[in-house]
């Protein structure tokens, strides 16, 4: 097959086809000594084989071969070498789990659902990791050809539920935080990259005119020039400490220490996560000076949704610092030598200070381009903590007095920001979720909004807080219209009358009332829902019948409230309760938040607090809620 990419199919161009006699490679295959081995090639490319031989238990090798290149072959789920490894690993403690009972299967048909038990509720492992082993089993165990495979109560116990092991969320940093952090990685790349331009500057100008080199220079110049010239840093008497040799490279090459302070700040530019960042590809388009077009991995979406197409903006070139895209070239040019030298089609290249076996031009290197891990050569927190001006962590909140809080810090001192990928994330996320109003569809970047409420901003405090402070704000804003909507029915139509002390037609006509509209009330003639009414006939602003809602009872001068119909207020306050779960905060406001305000408010405020506790003691009646809606505005 010669065609390959886009354009090399279409009318007329059917798809490339392989040779003749091509046979695809045997899923399982057989090494040296008759084990079985799995192969792995990944979709970046990345490779790995497994040996099954080398596991106990071989009368389920083969079945555990079979099950391996299910999940790890080309239509398999596992498409990442971290992947394999976890499916490795829930072999490899599965057969060792077997060779350690009292009584092993020596088979599969051999196995027993108290085998599967034991190694569920095995002890000595942390929750985790029985979690995920069961996992994993579970699934390379799905398929019906292996299931036959093993007795129906042993598959079954494969089969069961599992419940994922509560783990802490990644919170991310305060807004002081993520300043100090961002100024430092920002301060420490532009240290590095004025080395290396100076550096570069020195060879430039000895091989222009040697003699024209500022004399305190002009033995470095030379080394330089030799160094860009032949990709070798020198070993001899002068450099022969391996401190020395790697300031001597850092002159014109990256190095470990360099990747600290740099790698922060793409993450803090591009707000893309570590595993993107350290596989960014050389190869890339610029747009009209303005933009740049790169192609970069995301894992875990899935078969064949592993790459995105990136357009980040460029930018002034003195702002090179603060746009993604800018930033993006100056990481190549500043690695453009040790990837010209090693070859590597990745962004990050760099120079490693040499041992026993590796040395020369063989110190350039791809440190991601075999697999992601550094070995904790990225130390992005001693970074932070080790610098001329550390980045230094909030203090914790505290109940403490000042002169208690005081002792602590001088006994304990400030302390040093943990730096993390997953916390650089989780704040830039947060960060550009508050900037768009919190609208989570409009956030998402590089997850789903569902990822990115669960993983990175609900573990976050600090988004808590601040989305905590916009419900009360908006709820504060929303009752306050409500309030106005309520006053402004009140000035055009007249205010209730609450009568708190009387209750007999005596009592009532005492308070003001009409002989005749007294005997009427305290009879309950007059009553409606939840209020009564003095003169329905006459509404206040029209003169005619009333026909609003029984709603806008409470914004109406014609409204009559006593201490007997308490009981129907608070039942109509908790049935708007129930309705205020069940339909939009939106909604409900415009349709009962007057009346709710108006009898939280303005009536029931005018009744003690002990009568209204007094009433809520006792059973309330139906709140009659059906009364002012039709059935089918029902929510």
């Amino acid at each position: 097959m010669t065609r390959r990419g886009r354009g090399s199919t279409g009318p007329g161009r059917p798809s490339s086809l392989p040779p003749d006699g091509y046979e695809s490679p045997a899923p399982v295959r057989k090494g040296i000594a008759g084990s079985l081995i799995v192969d792995f090639h990944g979709d970046d490319g990345r490779r790995a084989s497994y040996d099954v031989g080398e596991l106990p238990m071989p009368g389920w090798h083969p079945l555990l071969a079979e099950a391996m290149s299910r999940r790890i072959g080309p239509s398999g789920g596992i498409r990442t070498l971290a992947g394999t490894k976890t499916s490795w690993r829930a072999i490899k403690n599965w057969t060792g789990f077997l060779a350690s009972t009292e009584s092993p299967p020596a088979t599969p048909d051999e196995l027993t659902r108290a085998h599967v038990d034991a190694f569920h509720g095995r002890s000595g492992t942390s929750p985790q990791t029985k979690y995920s082993d069961m996992a994993e089993l579970k699934l390379q165990f799905a398929d019906d050809r292996l299931q036959s495979r093993l007795p129906a109560d042993a598959g079954d116990a494969f089969a069961r539920r599992l419940r994922r092991p509560s783990r802490g969320g990644v919170g991310g940093y305060s807004h002081g935080e993520l300043d100090r952090l961002t100024a430092a990685a920002r301060a420490d790349t532009a240290r590095i990259a004025r080395r290396i331009r100076a550096g570069e500057l020195l060879v430039r100008q000895h091989r222009a005119a040697p003699e024209n080199v500022e004399p305190g220079q002009r033995d470095l110049s030379g080394v330089l020039t030799t160094m860009a010239t032949t990709g070798e840093v020198p070993v001899s008497a002068e450099f022969s400490h391996r401190r020395r040799r790697a300031d001597l490279a850092s002159h014109l090459f990256l190095t470990w220490r360099d990747l600290a302070p740099l790698m922060a700040l793409l993450a803090l530019v591009t707000e893309r996560n570590g595993e993107t960042l350290k596989e960014l590809p050389a190869k890339h388009r610029i747009l009209e000076d303005r933009a740049v077009e790169l192609v970069v991995v995301k894992r875990r979406r899935g078969t064949r949704k592993w790459f995105d197409t990136l357009t980040w903006e460029i930018g002034p070139k003195e702002r090179e610092l603060h746009t993604p895209g800018g930033l993006y070239l100056l990481l190549l040019e500043l690695t453009a030598r040790s990837r010209e030298i090693c070859g590597s089609s990745l962004a990050f290249c760099i120079w490693r200070n040499g041992t026993a076996v590796i040395g020369g031009r063989g110190e350039h290197f791809a440190p991601f381009e075999s697999d992601l891990h550094d070995g904790g050569r990225i130390a992005m927190s001693e970074w932070a903590a080790t610098r001329p001006k550390p980045v230094l962590a909030d203090p914790p909140p505290t109940a403490k007095t000042k002169k208690n809080q005081a002792e602590e810090s001088a006994d304990t001192g400030p302390t040093p920001l943990k730096v993390t990928f997953n916390q650089i994330k989780t704040s830039v996320d947060a960060r550009r979720t508050k900037q768009l109003g919190g609208h989570l569809p409009s956030s998402t970047k590089s997850n789903t909004a569902q990822v990115l409420f669960t993983n990175y901003l609900k573990p976050d405090e600090a988004t808590r807080e601040w989305a905590e402070e916009v419900i009360t704000e908006a709820l504060a804003d929303a009752e306050q219209t409500a309030w106005d909507a309520h006053a402004a029915a009140v000035g055009r139509r007249g205010e209730p009358t609450v009568i708190t002390d009387a209750e007999s037609p005596q009592q009532l006509e005492d308070a003001g009332l009409a002989p005749q509209t007294a005997r009427e009330l305290a009879d309950g003639g007059l009553d409606t829902a939840w209020t009564a009414c003095e003169d329905y006939e006459h509404h206040p602003e029209t003169g005619s019948t009333c026909g609003d809602s029984f709603l806008a009872c409470f914004h109406c001068g014609n409204c009559l409230v006593t201490r007997t119909h308490l009981p129907k207020l608070l039942a109509l306050l908790d049935a708007l309760g129930v309705m205020r779960e069940r339909m939009s905060e939106d909604t409900w406001w415009k349709r009962y938040g007057p009346a709710w305000v108006a009898v939280r408010r303005d009536i029931l405020a005018k009744f003690t607090p002990a009568e209204v506790d007094k009433v809520r003691q006792q059973p309330l009646p139906d709140a009659f809620l059906d009364l002012v809606e039709a059935p089918w505005e029902q929510p």
